[in-house]
């Protein structure tokens, strides 16, 4: 007996009513890119792995999926690499190539590749599925896809400020609730510096921005295994649970911070963007616990997570101003966010928040009674495609009783029928089938029913 086909773990088939639902969140982002100036590329979904590896950080690293030199892969490796049996030894021998972990990495090596074709600053945006090597549970996948806007070539702050009135636009469009949190790296910075750890800033922001899924003292505890000292990490506490309003955590800050120029600077760029903010639908908090793992950020960054589904972040992002410089491009500056459709979309199911009118089902089955009458539908067919109706006549000359079984199970709203009588008279019958009530049309009339 054949074996039952599978998926691997972690990723999803989507039929034709999901793909309905998935093209109007796609949709809905590329309009809202579209009214911001952005404009679309698209890049392989396999990058060199010296592109890829050393982005992301250790972690970052580990989930990259990599793929086996074509060929004889094993061609140059010898039978005592085989025995020490070192992964990223042997990985970096039989793999070249990689699936890419985001579309942020992939921009920056465009950039640098076209920076002659490309007009400063640049906006683009990139709809693309990605690839981790992660655990899949609920809400995160191994193959999912991003939708990425980046503005590079401007150190302008008011691109940040931008970005978020485009995050408010698409949420308020999918009548999502959310809450926009924002943090500055060089806040995060100017804290390790002052609570004198200020070399290991990027062990210190990997634990914090834990915190919400593994705790307070859980996240002391890595810090702990990091190195950090137990005076760091006293000093530190009172600053991760800071609460109140956004002008209240931005006064202690600028005073905790005084004695740090980098922290000073965080702490003055979030507050000019949070006060361009001031008319957004959206929530938007300052979270000092807000880290975005991603070594390459450097500015503002940001998180989005909807306040009526208990789910991860829905969109992130943030300032880079040194990820051009690896490949050997320095001083272009970034600024991006990344929708996550599939949580997005995971949410909008779980709140019913589709428009009834996103589909793409058949509105309309022609009745196929044979050669002669095929004929004489196939021009009427085409009138209502050309009239936006979405038709289809049913390919065989089947039994009457078949067809229209067909169009019961496709939730077909209307049935054209034409047999000797409709031909005689140039007309058609068509038939409502969740009424059953059935008229006799011209080919203008039945189009004026159904789209009217």
């Amino acid at each position: 007996m054949a074996q039952k086909p599978s998926i691997p773990k972690g990723t999803r088939d989507f039929g034709p009513q999901e793909m309905a639902r998935r093209n109007y969140i796609f949709d809905t982002i590329r309009q809202v890119y579209a009214l911001y100036g952005f404009q679309q590329i698209e890049t392989p979904a396999m990058e060199n792995l010296s592109t890829l590896m050393g982005k992301y950080g250790e972690e970052g690293d580990k989930l990259l999926f990599k793929i086996l030199n074509s060929g004889d892969f094993l061609r140059g490796i010898s039978s005592e690499d085989l025995q020490q049996g070192a992964t990223g030894h042997l990985a970096a021998k039989l793999c070249e190539k990689g699936l890419r972990y985001d579309l942020t990495v992939p921009f920056a090596r465009y950039v640098v590749q076209h920076r002659e074709e490309l007009t400063l600053p640049f906006r683009r945006y990139q709809i693309q599925p990605v690839w981790r090597a992660d655990r899949p549970q609920k809400g995160r996948y191994r193959e999912f896809y991003q939708c990425d806007a980046d503005v590079v070539g401007s150190d302008s702050l008011l691109n940040e400020v931008e970005l978020m009135q485009i995050v408010d636009t698409v949420f308020t469009r999918f009548g999502i609730r959310v809450s926009i949190k924002i943090n500055n790296r060089k806040i995060l910075s100017g804290i390790a510096e002052i609570i004198g750890e200020a070399e290991k800033i990027v062990d210190i922001t990997v634990a914090i921005d834990k915190l919400d899924k593994i705790g307070l003292d859980n996240v002391n505890e890595e810090l702990r295994e990091d190195g950090i000292s137990e005076e760091a990490i006293e000093k530190l506490q009172p600053i991760i649970q800071l609460s109140g309003t956004n002008a209240e955590k931005i006064a202690t800050m600028r005073q905790v911070l005084n004695q740090s120029e980098t922290g000073l600077k965080g702490v003055e760029e979030v507050e000019y963007v949070l006060s361009k903010l001031t008319n957004l639908k959206s929530q938007v908090e300052l979270d000092l616990t807000l880290a975005r793992g991603l070594n390459y950020y450097t500015g503002c960054i940001f998180e989005v997570k909807a306040l009526d589904v208990e789910i991860g972040s829905i969109t992130g992002g943030g300032r880079y101003d040194n990820l051009t410089g690896i490949f050997g491009m320095p001083g272009i500056s970034g600024v991006g966010i990344s929708f996550g459709a599939d949580r997005i979309y995971d949410v909008l199911n779980q709140l019913n928040l589709y428009p009834k009118e996103v589909t793409t089902d058949t509105q309309l089955l022609f009745i196929n009674f044979g050669a002669a009458e095929t004929d004489y539908c196939l021009p009427i067919l085409a009138q209502a495609r050309a009239a936006g109706i979405r038709s289809e006549i049913y390919p065989d000359a089947a039994k009457m009783k078949k067809q229209m079984q067909y169009a019961n199970q496709k939730q077909i709203p209307y049935v054209a029928l034409a047999g000797e009588t409709e031909i005689a008279a140039s007309k058609i019958t068509l038939k409502n089938m969740q009424t059953g009530e059935q008229t006799l049309v011209t080919p203008q009339e039945l189009v004026e029913s159904i789209t009217e």
